[in-house]
């Protein structure tokens, strides 16, 4: 089943083509995706503090904050993410820390504004892909955090992928145990996995501007599965994916 709002992503991805921007911010990367037919967490875009104030209002504390730019790739390393923020004053103390701290580490960048975002727990996965010159249009499927970083138990597939491929890149997974609910894990929808990397696929052959993707983490909750984060880099028309 084909979800996709093609209309949703190409108003993405027109403008920052026309204007020969690389890297999509965050917000844009997650209306991509949203695009694509992946689940989203709740979030809201704010450009002042008042509106980050008020959107943390709406969503429900705890709630999130992450610095949106197109120029800035890992937001982490700026200080750029804080999380697990309680009330109106802590979020405003944290946007002010964190506009200080992208503005001393990265004063070029060019700062769109902070997403609010609900804190979703549970069980990290990840999902990737990147265009290899040699082999093509790769789709990447694991355990997300400390399990990517470290155990690197992630499965790939050349794109297009089909229903059959989706389902052996799950089983490939040597943690799948937490994700099929051991030990009290909230436990996945394989189903809902399988159509999220079968719209990610099909998205990829749709729009071959977009090189590299990765939604991490994607995670599963006792209420379903959403995305939490996302990254969208755009190249030429898929040059480096020629197969």
């Amino acid at each position: 089943m084909n979800t996709e709002n093609a209309a949703a992503v190409e108003e993405i991805l027109g403008p920052a083509k026309a204007g020969k921007r690389k890297v999509l911010d965050l917000w844009e990367a997650r209306q991509v995706l949203s695009g694509l037919g992946v689940p989203m967490d709740r979030a809201v875009l704010a450009v002042s503090k008042e509106e980050a104030v008020s959107a943390a209002g709406k969503i429900g504390y705890p709630v999130a904050m992450k610095i949106v730019s197109g120029d800035i790739i890992h937001k982490t390393e700026v200080g750029g993410v804080k999380i697990n923020l309680s009330g109106e004053k802590e979020v405003g103390d944290a946007m002010d820390a964190m506009m200080a701290s992208v503005r001393q580490k990265q004063p070029s960048a060019k700062i769109r504004g902070v997403l609010i975002e609900e804190m979703v727990r549970g069980t990290e996965l990840i999902i990737g892909s990147t265009c290899d010159p040699q082999f093509g249009r790769m789709i990447m499927f694991g355990m997300g955090g400390v399990f990517v970083e470290i155990y690197r138990d992630v499965s790939f597939r050349l794109v297009p992928i089909a229903d059959f491929d989706a389902r052996e890149m799950i089983e490939e997974i040597k943690g799948k145990a937490i994700f099929e609910g051991a030990r009290g894990f909230p436990k996945a929808d394989k189903n809902a996995i399988v159509r999220i990397l079968l719209a990610i696929s099909a998205g990829l052959q749709k729009h071959p501007d977009i090189d590299e993707l990765d939604i991490n983490p994607l995670m599963v909750t006792d209420k379903g599965i959403v995305a939490v984060d996302a990254r969208v880099i755009l190249g030429e028309s898929g040059k480096a994916c020629q197969q």
